[in-house]
């Protein structure tokens, strides 16, 4: 009894033959092609959505950061000094004082508001432009990924079908491993595509309240500008609307 026990154990457990790799070697060419692609679709999905992640906590921070102490700076110039050299906030600030000082080099009557307006929305757009960079790719993916293995899908069964029509039978042994892989595959495209949707979506949202941050900064930067430096953020520890001082005219009330 205890060497028959023994014998079974150490006998060699039997192999899978419907696993992945052995449907893989049965598809041939096209499984394999498309198990590659839709691995390659994966392995860049998931990079762009690391990297992109990175990126928008970097600006994230930036921002924490630019309403804490930004506005307590006694100008433009020198806030943007302290700020990051690759700083988003640091390039809206950065351009739109370059085009205050461009403003008195135009020689075509341009109101100085819509000048500088312009040219801090081309800044964001800039921004905005940048931080999108790679969502349509994500778009691709969750829309094609399927589709890709709906083709893997269709060949399975199509080879199952010739392996009924040439035994003459729907036999279990005939047809188990093309269908094996024909599942696989439509397994592999919804396991691609639905990580990529909701990546999708995440890093829209994201960039969408980033892109409301920059540009509420944008409004209180040509704020500031066009009204000289009296006017910025009342609150320093959210983003707030601009408003006049109106000190001076109780001051000039005080001197009538």
């Amino acid at each position: 009894m205890f060497i028959q026990f023994a014998a079974a154990a150490a006998a060699p457990a039997a192999e899978n033959p419907y696993g992945l790799m052995e449907a893989l070697e049965q598809g041939g060419v096209i499984a394999w092609t498309v198990f590659i692609i839709l691995c390659g679709m994966s392995v860049a999905s998931f990079y762009i959505l690391f990297t992109k992640l990175i990126e928008q906590q970097k600006i994230i921070n930036q921002a924490k950061k630019v309403r804490q102490t930004f506005w307590r700076n006694a100008s433009l110039k020198e806030g943007a000094a302290k700020l990051e050299k690759n700083s988003a906030y640091k390039q809206l600030v950065d351009d739109g004082i370059a085009a205050q000082e461009q403003y008195t080099k135009l020689t075509d009557p341009v109101e100085a508001h819509d000048w500088l307006h312009g040219s801090l929305a081309r800044s964001e757009a800039a921004i905005n432009s940048k931080l999108n960079t790679g969502l349509a790719f994500l778009a691709t993916v969750g829309a094609t990924a399927p589709f890709i293995g709906l083709f893997g899908t269709v060949i399975g069964i199509y080879r199952a079908l010739i392996k009924i029509g040439a035994a003459g039978q729907a036999s279990i042994d005939a047809v188990a491993g093309p269908v094996g892989e024909a599942l696989i595959m439509t397994a592999l495209g919804l396991a691609v595509a639905v990580p990529a949707v909701l990546a999708y979506n995440w890093l829209q949202r994201r960039n969408k309240s980033i892109s409301e941050n920059l540009n509420a900064f944008s409004v209180d930067v040509l704020g500031y500008m066009v009204s000289g430096g009296q006017v910025k953020p009342t609150n320093t520890g959210t983003v707030a609307a601009a408003k006049p001082a109106v000190a001076a005219p109780a001051a000039a009330a005080k001197k009538a």
